[in-house]
């Protein structure tokens, strides 16, 4: 079946809009500060509004959409608001060239947070409140958002938030699309608007304050110090967003269930304990490995805490350069860049259901070799899981692993070496940030070549979008026309 061109363009252009108007956040933070990149922001904005009403302004008369649809939909929305978004930047010169502006948009829509600014703190504070607002926008996602304001069918939008949100399955949380959407953007708007307010109760200024949580509810780690969260060096700050990103990597639906008096029924939930459970053995081994650096047991544990759940959350944020970190604490950091949090939370990487569904898949394989007779099924969140579900995360992983290796043997053709290439890739494509070596905490990627950074900004959106989305829009029979089809239309 043909894709619906029309659609496609319909829904993009109301995207535009949501980014035009997303972006009178950073234009009055330039204006407040007296800045002179007010110019540039309203130019976008007036940029994005023209394209926006020119694709959007009239309801095509067939609205249907397709899961196909869908995937391009959700691949071209990220794509091109990265590239509106890169404006700002570019215009103002304060990012010279376009490839390094679409680096850093990207990074921060896909709440990656890897960074080629080498000097953060020179930028004007309208461009890195966007910056860091776009972490915000891309938490739980534009398309979702779209979902409480375009006029689809919960059959057909479904495709659309299929396409977006990350896990192994896109569940409502209430009977109508529209609602579930609305519901979404209110729990993470309720924590963000939580965050906020501890934050300032410590006295942390607005600005800070601001710049901190959209990073953290996003999991995305961008800040405006270079020394990120460690330049404040203060137990409280620490303490807030170390919690505030782990509560952004628990499954929003659990939040839905809380709210509904079920708060027994979510804390059943398997993903989350082996989640919580993930997270408490790995601060205690970093901590133990880690406290002849510091002394004392206490600060081992304040930086290891803060530190996994800056990770396994794929925040990004830093306290310490853990670059430094005995080669233990510094594998464990690794290995939880994979892991990511859970199913529906703003974090990337694999997710915990994922690993665990895999996990228990392995096992039932392995005992079904020593006993071929044996019937045993793979059971999660208390459900026996059919065939469909288990050979969709089989397909996932063989695919993010082609991925992984394909980027890693391209990216060392840059001639650097094999761990800033590992984990340049690993960051990217688990939407992590700082890596290790060069890419570390204190480092960036502007050593990079252009097309070294394409290909990362390529490996964030991949990972941001669950590989599919991305992997459509560069497959040639997703835009042939179909004659019939067409012809049907």
């Amino acid at each position: 079946m043909a894709l619906n061109y029309k659609m496609i363009a319909y829904v993009l252009g109301r995207i535009f809009l949501v980014e035009a108007a997303l972006l009178l956040l950073p234009l009055a933070t330039a204006v407040i500060y007296g800045e002179n990149t007010v110019a540039v922001f309203l130019l976008t904005i007036a940029l994005l509004t023209a394209v926006g009403l020119l694709l959007g302004i009239r309801t095509p008369k067939d609205t249907t959409i397709f899961a196909r649809d869908g995937l391009v939909v959700a691949a071209l929305a990220w794509v091109l608001m990265s590239l509106f978004g890169a404006l700002p930047f570019r215009l103002s010169g304060e990012i010279p060239h376009m490839v390094d502006a679409f680096f850093e948009v990207v990074s921060g829509f896909t709440t990656t947070g890897s960074s080629i600014l080498t000097d953060i703190e020179a930028m004007s504070r309208g461009l890195l409140m966007w910056r860091s607002f776009t972490h915000w926008v891309g938490g739980v996602g534009v398309l979702v958002f779209a979902m409480a304001v375009l006029p689809l069918g919960d059959g057909r939008g479904m495709h659309l938030m299929r396409a977006e949100v990350p896990g192994v399955t896109v569940g409502k949380m209430s009977s109508k699309l529209r609602d579930s959407a609305r519901i979404n953007y209110a729990i993470y708007l309720g924590l963000t608007v939580a965050e906020i307010v501890l934050l300032l109760l410590g006295g942390m200024p607005l600005y800070d304050t601001l710049i901190h949580t959209f990073g953290s509810a996003g999991t995305g780690g961008f800040s405006h110090l270079a020394a990120s969260v460690g330049a404040y060096d203060n137990v409280y700050y620490e303490l807030v967003i170390g919690v505030f990103m782990l509560l952004f990597g628990v499954n929003f639906n659990l939040y839905y269930l809380v709210l509904l008096g079920r708060a027994r029924e979510a804390v059943r939930s398997e993903e989350m304990r082996v989640y919580f459970g993930v997270v408490a053995v790995a601060v205690a081994a970093i901590a133990v490995n880690i406290t002849s650096l510091y002394g004392s047991a206490w600060q081992a544990l304040r930086h290891a805490f803060f530190q996994v759940a800056s990770i396994i959350t794929t925040t990004g944020f830093a306290t310490q350069n853990f670059d430094l970190w005995p080669n233990f604490s510094r594998t464990v950091l690794v290995m939880l860049m994979f892991f990511g949090a859970c199913t529906g939370s703003t974090g990337g990487g694999l997710k915990i259901a994922r690993i665990v569904i895999l996990f228990k898949a392995s096992i039932r394989d392995l005992q079904k070799a020593l006993h071929p007779r044996a019937v045993t099924s793979v059971r999660f969140e208390g459900k026996a899981l059919d065939t469909k579900t288990l050979n969709s995360v089989h397909v996932y992983l063989t695919l993010y692993i082609l991925l992984f290796a394909g980027s890693v043997l391209l990216l060392s053709l840059e001639h650097f070496d094999l761990v800033t290439t590992f984990t340049a890739v690993t960051a990217c494509l688990n939407n992590i940030g700082p890596g290790l070596a060069m890419v570390g905490p204190t480092g960036n990627f502007a050593h990079f070549s252009h097309l070294g950074k394409l290909l990362l900004s390529f490996d964030m959106l991949a990972g941001r979008l669950e590989l599919f989305p991305m992997l459509v829009l560069f497959a040639p029979p997703a835009w042939r026309r179909k004659r019939r089809a067409a012809a049907a239309r």
